[in-house]
């Protein structure tokens, strides 16, 4: 697919008005989006507080967490985050075996931070220590993924070489012995990963971590910091795709802001689309979607 069928100009942002408005009108440009038309709309929470880093980048824990707190009530419809152990019982209780499938890519690894967080509000709902375990690239042979009933998806974004983005939706490729089979044409078919066995059904929760995304990348496992921005943001909702969707438009508008010429995300992220099309596991254009933004706006890039 060539990228002037699916992406947009600079012509067309200039013409939108602001980098914002285009990338939300990138809804009708990304690869293979079908067509709009009467559905569900799935709710996704975009919250952001630029005071999560401080002057030296360092994550403030405590805002973090209230982040969280804050976007995991909205998405379950709780208005008060002081009620948002009532929000995490909707995700897991004390029946349940959770598997928080993390991601350990060195250069941005899921913050560890996070990771405890959603393991202590866990136990709070209920669920036993014993019964949660967070894992990434080891989950075929850890013992709580093997019998989960429920599983957390939580991993930062970035440009990826071999599927354009590593998101929500590519983070389950450990969940199969061989990763490499599912790179033909840009990974198009990483959906076919959630109705494996072992994840079909379960995943609660998706949390897309932007706090400082890499929005380029020049071959595979390639990292600068140069790429990165305090977005200071996360993306939370209960499917993969809108979550994806949500952080493909935000990463591509920032890439008109920076290059200040047309650069798509290369290759294009066709696994999006297809996991909505072909797959069925969520709503990949903003007219299916309901954007919830909490904290801050200036420069959310959708």
């Amino acid at each position: 697919m060539k990228a002037s069928s699916w992406t947009i100009t600079r012509r067309d942002l200039i013409r939108a008005g602001s980098l914002a408005a285009a990338a939300g009108a990138l809804g009708a440009f990304l690869p293979g989006m079908p067509p709009a038309g009467p559905a569900t709309r799935s709710r996704v929470v975009l919250t952001r507080d630029p005071a999560v880093l401080d002057a030296t980048g360092k994550l403030v824990v405590e805002r973090l967490e209230t982040m969280l707190d804050e976007a995991v009530c909205r998405l379950f419809g709780i208005r008060d985050a002081r009620n948002a152990p009532e929000a995490w019982r909707q995700i897991a209780g004390p029946g349940d075996v959770v598997g928080i499938k993390s991601n350990v890519w060195q250069f941005l690894p899921t913050p560890p931070a996070l990771e405890n967080a959603i393991r202590r509000r866990l136990q709070a709902a209920g669920v036993v220590p014993e019964n949660i375990a967070v894992d990434d690239r080891g989950v075929l042979k850890n013992n709580v993924f093997r019998r989960a009933t429920v599983l957390v998806n939580v991993r930062t974004a970035r440009t990826h070489h071999w599927s354009g983005l590593g998101t929500c939706l590519k983070n389950y490729i450990m969940f199969v012995p061989d990763p490499w089979a599912y790179h033909p044409n840009a990974c198009e078919n990483l959906g076919a990963l959630w109705q494996l066995p072992l994840v079909k059904g379960k995943t609660r929760l998706n949390i897309l971590v932007m706090l400082t995304p890499l929005f380029h990348g020049i071959g595979p496992h390639h990292f600068s910091a140069t790429y990165t921005w305090p977005y200071a943001g996360l993306v939370v909702g209960r499917d993969p795709v809108s979550v994806d969707s949500v952080g493909a438009r935000i990463i591509q508008a920032k890439r008109f802001e920076y290059f200040k010429e047309d650069r798509p995300i290369s290759p294009p992220p066709l696994h999006i689309a297809a996991a909505d099309t072909k797959f069925g596991l969520g709503p990949s254009t903003m007219d299916r979607i309901e954007l919830v933004r909490l904290g801050a706006t200036d420069g959310s890039l959708i």
